[in-house]
């Protein structure tokens, strides 16, 4: 007969820590958050750590270039959709590692023949006010101009405008070539009392922006996360099918790090892909595999060599698997038995494989119980997609913006590599929903208010690095009515008469 576990699966929103001794040196600023990314052997260090123990979901909405860089200068590591081809991929790849800081691409581009109404929608759409003018449209068109707020007066001029009336032209620019320091543009945005230069090369094409607020904002980052060769670090998603094509391609693009990208991993698909990869290109080359929710699925992945491995089935926020095919586990429930496994390995073996908790993250504090249970480390998805460097668009509902946020196993990514089990190559049936979440603006904002509730809460526990925390947090499971008595309650909120 089947197999009964006794207890039933839990979430993270079922526990709260139970504080513990603080002494005079916990206070955030002591906290460190650094964490291991990849399998090491007792006594050594491992080959890749993150300053931070977030990394972006491998997701056509939430992981491209723009976003990898933002999440790099804060520590963590993003991981490039792989429901793209493999070229595209490795273009995202080479842009990410080609980053200079302080030179911005341009993702805010017009024509000639646009429209002021189009300029306004298009501010709207991504929230900058400075926009290219190029004679194809593209981020690297010949620049023919540029476009801010100075350049026109919407009551004043109609909505029919084109943008070659009202653009300041290529002639009147200030401009500097592709050769230029980021020190030498920031000296001629001083001297002639401008808000942006753009950068070009010999063809008179655009490669970059140098804005004045970046440099009056910037402030060197010690938490950033980059390679020897102080590039930023990114990594990237793969199937089990067309590994043999596109490792050598993201591989040769600089990858960091390279992850399976697979709604379930205890497969024997994970196993062929991780042998392929390592027996070809070195052990060197870190890869991550899952998803699995018990101890044998780690063991199995640990065993095939994977480099770290992905916790959670159906926890995601976007994710109807549980719903469509009955299969998953309590997140909470899944990284505790997981993390038992990691340790029993690493006792038995001297081998060490960090364990990533992917998914059922609602609140910033479930990371830190999720840390506490034994994760290493958090891939995020809904978390990044509200941000403006996320590749999803911005709309607008009743008033309200908010940020489109799909499933790869929605219709709309149809990426069926994720889900496929050998059989046909097509999506047979939707393991994901298509949605929309709140806009919360810039990442670096919202990762710093969720990292300062994190290192306060470590405080809290007495611990001042995650393996502190791992080592004396107190977990108590809680009632609904406790969970009641968490929030706000008995009382009647001020906004709901001030309207604040």
């Amino acid at each position: 007969m089947a197999f009964y576990y006794s207890e039933p699966s839990h979430t993270f929103g079922e526990y709260l820590l139970v504080p513990g001794y603080s002494s005079d040196q916990c206070i955030p600023t002591n906290v460190s958050l650094k964490t291991p990314l990849c399998r090491y052997k007792r006594g050594e260090e491992p080959r890749l750590s993150m300053n931070i123990p977030m990394m972006s979901a491998i997701m056509q909405a939430v992981s491209d270039d723009k976003l990898a860089v933002a999440l790099a200068r804060e520590g963590g590591i993003s991981f490039l959709y792989g429901s793209q081809t493999a070229e595209d991929q490795a273009a995202m790849v080479r842009r990410v590692k080609s980053y200079k800081a302080g030179f911005v691409s341009s993702d805010a581009n017009l024509t000639v023949d646009m429209t002021l109404a189009q300029v306004l929608e298009m501010k709207e759409k991504t929230g900058h006010s400075t926009m290219a003018v190029t004679e194809d449209g593209t981020a690297n068109g010949k620049l023919l101009g540029v476009v801010t707020s100075r350049d026109y007066r919407v009551t004043r001029m109609s909505p029919n405008t084109p943008v070659k009336e009202f653009m300041t032209p290529f002639e009147r620019l200030v401009y500097a070539d592709e050769n230029t320091t980021l020190g030498e543009a920031n000296d001629l945005i001083w001297d002639n009392k401008l808000d942006m230069i753009p950068i070009i090369d010999k063809n008179q094409c655009l490669k970059y922006m140098v804005f004045r607020k970046d440099y009056t904002t910037k402030k060197e980052n010690a938490m950033e996360l980059t390679d020897s060769s102080k590039r930023y670090c990114v990594g990237a998603g793969i199937n089990t099918r067309d590994y043999a094509e596109r490792v050598p391609k993201l591989l040769d693009a600089g990858v960091d790090a390279l992850c399976i990208d697979s709604s379930e991993g205890f497969s024997e698909w994970q196993r062929i892909t991780l042998k392929y990869i390592h027996e070809n290109f070195g052990n060197d080359v870190i890869v991550g595999a899952g998803n699995v929710v018990d101890k044998e699925g780690f063991r199995f992945l640990a065993e095939a060599g994977a480099d770290f491995i992905k916790v959670g089935i159906g926890g995601g926020s976007i994710c109807i698997t549980r719903e469509t095919k009955g299969i998953g586990r309590g997140q909470a429930t899944s990284v505790i038995e997981v993390a038992q496994a990691r340790d029993e390995y690493f006792k038995e073996t001297g081998i060490y494989v960090p364990i990533v908790s992917d998914g059922g993250i609602v609140h910033d504090y479930h990371i830190t119980l999720a840390l506490a249970m034994g994760a290493d480390s958090m891939m995020l998805g809904r978390y990044f997609s509200r941000f403006d460097e996320s590749p999803s668009d911005k709309v607008k509902i009743n008033g309200t913006f908010y940020k489109e946020y799909w499933g790869e196993g929605s219709n709309r990514a149809r990426n069926w590599q994720r889900y496929d089990l050998g059989g046909a190559q097509k999506l047979s049936f939707e393991e994901g929903v298509d949605s929309y979440v709140p806009y919360a603006g810039p990442l670096k904002d919202n990762v710093a208010i969720t990292l300062a509730k994190v290192r306060s809460t470590m405080c809290n526990c007495g611990a001042l690095n995650i393996k502190e925390l791992q080592e004396k947090a107190k977990l108590t499971l809680v009632s609904s009515v406790s969970i009641v008595e968490g929030g706000s309650h008995d009382v009647i909120l001020r906004d709901k008469f001030t309207g604040r």
